[in-house]
């Protein structure tokens, strides 16, 4: 009995430690929503991780915009803000890339759904603001990140360089371009200078 109760002992300590991983609910939301412009953070709903690691919401949001808590599990600090017409196409994403499928399906399969209709895309613009920091900048536990970089990405479906007078590619820093220019993914890239 002695020997099983180490292992066991072992065990649940590892996936005690693993929990500890988490940052609290608080504190996901607090670094979240630090992508998101200050006068839309209180109000955004947002989606992190439960003590076990879990996808789940942590809260209700009042406003238009959805934020995205920092994966526990990956490496450095990502966190992103969009509006709530982004809502099915993310999700979308999220439940294909669970299924394991690679870039290249996901984008296949919603462009796909989204010509089909079955995947509702936004009408207008919608806009996703990205906050980025290197692993040694980010306190996950403490919520406390610095030396961020933000980027912003306005998704206008099916439109074209023809359509918009885009760039296809940045000339100069901080110039907007579009990226997949007429499909479902169409987006304006705006990319800051790093200071």
């Amino acid at each position: 009995m002695k020997n099983l109760c180490l292992p066991l002992f072992a065990l649940m300590l590892f996936f005690h430690a693993e929990a500890q991983q988490i940052p609290s609910t608080a504190m996901q939301i607090k670094t979240a929503v630090l992508a998101a412009p200050e006068d839309l953070r209180d109000g955004a709903m947002v989606y992190g991780y439960d003590a076990g690691g879990n996808w789940t919401v942590l809260r209700e949001g009042s406003n238009e915009l959805v934020c995205i808590a920092d994966d526990p599990k990956a490496e450095g600090f990502n966190v992103a803000c969009y509006h709530k017409e982004l809502e099915p196409f993310m999700e979308r994403g999220r439940e294909l890339k669970k299924e394991g499928k690679n870039f290249k399906e996901i984008f296949d399969t919603r462009e796909n759904e989204a010509k089909a209709g079955t995947l509702k895309m936004p009408k207008e613009g919608a806009t996703l603001y990205a906050l980025t920091a290197a692993a040694e900048d980010y306190d996950a536990m403490q919520g406390e990140v610095k030396n961020t970089y933000l980027r912003y990405v306005v998704y206008i479906p099916w439109a074209t360089q023809e359509s918009t007078g885009l760039a296809l590619k940045p000339e100069a820093p901080g110039m907007p371009w579009i990226m997949d220019p007429g499909t479902h993914r169409a987006h304006i890239m705006i990319n800051p200078p790093k200071e």
